[in-house]
């Protein structure tokens, strides 16, 4: 009975077995039938990456079919072949496609950890993704690469793949293949090149931007040595030739000096980093993606504001420069320049370079403040004050040619005259948590910023791009936003794999305090608003023809202006990249200049636009110079805003009518009040 039962547990087992082969080959055969049916796939595909302006104008493109020459196999040096293969593919003429004994060691380090990282692609895999799929590391993406892997093999030999490969692989630099790799290093053809250069050449599609000798020399030195030494061990080269080799001082070509025809290079640089993060793959595998990436590029703004700073700063000057315009109610960034000359250097001052903005990093304090208690009218003294810190040190900061009023200020006027004194005393009182933590929580900076009391005058290092989104959330009435280059992005089929949230970002700010300070800010280029010496913007004021909000930011290496109307703000930072003090004071004018020449060209021919003034805020008449309700009686009055119920009640004392009653002067007020009104 037993043996009968085990005779047909064996049966079972074995019949089991057989159809489980069966079934698996079956798919197998069903695979490659389909592949079969599918017929033969293009050996090149020359779908470039394209980058489309705000209004659908093709502002960039990769290097297309200009760098991307095919040349025979016969017509390549030997080396560059046996190179490739030893680095990329060993048993390359072994397989069918697929390295079954490299798969199973990827899979077992794979399911070990939970992910696709780890590869065993043959070179024909990497060309069939290559040519037809993304980077992306999904196992969808893996099945299709595996059909065009057993179509590549199905339909050509071995000598066509490994022909198609080393003319479509990417070297970097937009050079496509190794005739265009080979004039682009070496000022030479692919059938010139000696065995150090081949190997040097192969060394690159593995990381273009990592294993270049342009980028990294060290790192291409060792790969090449590598290679080298596979080539050797391979017996595909002699020890003498890899003597000579790994002796062969390699002679780069001459990079062209010609300028490209590019609209916002800097711009577009940051599009491709964008491009590539939200895409989760490599620069280069944007580059030759073919995807359609649909920027927010205003191409007249561009043209502005590089035309702003040619103008303006002298050529003799090697003084640099960070500028950026962005669309404050989305975060879009409609404008960038990153340097001076983008041949020279490709480094984006504005999104990389990390520098002390001075003054300018005064609004953010002065949010806080609104939210503490503080209100347009808030007077404290303006003198030379030296500062006790906890640990016993004293701190004595200083006005800008040690100019001090003597006399109490508002802080609507501390904030158009810049008094680091009034800044400083209020750091203290808020304490210097308070502004990293308004800084960090509300205006979204990343960049380190400590808690001392001389950061309330911009003595942390940020980036241009943190301080234009800050302002821009100042602009917009409170609302998050995230500076951004990108709209949407299409796939080479179509589809599209990107797009951009159009909803409004998060309130953060309160918006009557947001408000308030945008209109103190429009102080530094109203004189009115002084009572002792001119406003900041006094140099520009006369340039300007409609109302802005700004602030500027000095230091001894750095100039900043960053300023806004309800629908744009822009900001501009110059000075020196080996941080050495201004030279010349016209040096210290070149931000403020830019600005307001890009401002107004930005603005022509578009009708006056006004801030909404919130529920919950009044506006009242001010004396500047007491901070309290303006008489007839006063030298100068200005409106300014307050949350409904902290406006003064008190009229100016200091030009209050000596003869009037209590009761006349309202009443003389009151009828003033209407006809300002």
């Amino acid at each position: 009975m037993r043996k009968r039962l085990h005779k047909r547990k064996n049966r079972m087992i074995v019949k089991v077995g057989l159809g489980a082969i069966a079934l698996a080959l079956s798919f197998v055969v069903g695979i490659y039938l389909i592949s079969f049916l599918l017929g033969p796939p293009p050996l090149m595909d020359e779908q470039n990456t394209i980058y489309y302006s705000a209004n659908g104008d093709v502002i960039g493109e990769e290097q297309g079919t200009e760098n991307r020459h095919w040349i025979d196999m016969d017509d390549m040096a030997p080396e560059i072949v046996d190179a490739t293969l030893v680095i990329e593919d060993q048993h390359f003429y072994d397989h069918n496609g697929f390295d079954f004994k490299r798969i199973a060691g990827a899979i077992l380090k794979n399911i070990g950890s939970m992910s696709l990282k780890e590869g065993a692609s043959t070179l024909t895999q990497q060309y069939a993704r290559n040519l037809y799929l993304t980077h992306e590391k999904t196992w969808l993406r893996k099945i299709k690469e595996a059909f065009y892997t057993i179509r590549l093999e199905m339909f050509y030999s071995k000598e066509e793949i490994l022909e198609g490969y080393i003319n479509t692989i990417y070297y970097g630099h937009g050079a496509y293949g190794i005739e265009a790799a080979s004039n682009y290093f070496f000022n030479k053809s692919a059938g010139d090149l000696t065995l150090a250069e081949s190997a040097m050449l192969a060394a690159v599609p593995n990381g273009p931007t990592y294993y270049s000798p342009f980028n990294n020399e060290t790192n291409a030195n060792n790969r090449q040595t590598q290679i080298l030494n596979l080539m050797k061990e391979e017996n595909k080269i002699t020890g003498q030739a890899y003597d000579e080799a790994v002796q062969e001082e390699l002679v780069y070509a001459e990079r062209e000096e010609r300028k490209e025809d590019k609209i916002g290079p800097y711009f577009q640089d940051a599009a491709l980093d964008e491009a590539a993060d939200v895409l989760e793959l490599d620069k280069e595998d944007v580059r030759s993606g073919g995807f359609q990436i649909r920027t927010t590029l205003d191409t007249e703004q561009q043209e502005e504001l590089e035309n702003q700073v040619e103008t303006t700063i002298n050529p003799t000057s090697d003084i640099e420069v960070g500028a950026m315009a962005m669309e404050p109610q989305t975060g879009g960034i409609q404008a960038l320049v990153g340097g001076r000359d983008y041949e020279a250097s490709t480094f984006n001052r504005t999104m990389e370079a990390k520098r002390m903005p001075g003054s300018s990093f005064k609004p953010f304090l002065y949010y806080a403040a609104l939210e503490h208690g503080y209100t347009p009218s808030t007077m404290l003294m303006s003198k030379p004050t030296a500062f006790e810190l906890e640990d016993g040190e004293v701190y004595q900061p200083s006005n800008f040619n040690d100019y001090y009023a003597n006399k109490p200020i508002t802080l609507a006027q501390a904030l158009s005259l810049s008094d680091n004194i009034y800044a400083v005393k209020t750091n203290m009182f808020l304490g210097p948590e308070m502004l990293v933590d308004t800084a960090e929580e509300e205006f979204g900076f990343t960049s380190e910023l400590p808690a001392v009391p001389s950061l309330a005058l911009g003595t942390a290092a940020v980036t241009l791009e943190e301080m234009v989104s800050g302002y821009s959330m100042i602009a917009n009435g409170g609302r998050q936003v995230s500076g951004h280059t990108i709209e949407e992005i299409i796939d080479r089929d179509g589809k599209t794999v990107f797009k951009r949230d159009a909803q409004a970002g998060e309130q953060v700010l309160d918006p009557q305090r947001a408000f308030i300070l945008t209109h103190m800010l429009t102080g530094m280029f109203d004189s009115e608003l002084d009572g002792y010496m001119a406003v900041t913007g006094t140099s520009i004021a006369s340039k300007l023809t409609r109302i802005y909000a700004g602030k500027s930011g000095t230091t001894n290496s750095d100039s900043w202006m960053i300023g806004y109307s309800p629908s744009l703000v822009s900001g501009i930072w110059t000075g020196y990249d080996d941080n050495r003090s201004m030279e010349f004071v016209a040096e210290s004018a070149y931000a403020k200049n830019i600005w307001s020449g890009f401002m107004e060209a930005a603005h022509q021919g578009i009708e006056q636009e006004n801030f909404d003034i919130p529920d919950g805020v009044v506006g009242v008449p001010i004396d500047p110079k007491t901070g309290e309700l303006a008489t007839p009686y006063c030298d100068a009055s200005r409106v300014m805003y307050f949350e409904a119920g902290t406006e003064p009640e008190a009229y100016c004392s200091e030009h209050h009518h000596g003869d009037d009653t209590e009761s006349d002067d309202k009443g003389i007020f009151e009828k003033w009040l209407d006809l300002f009104s």
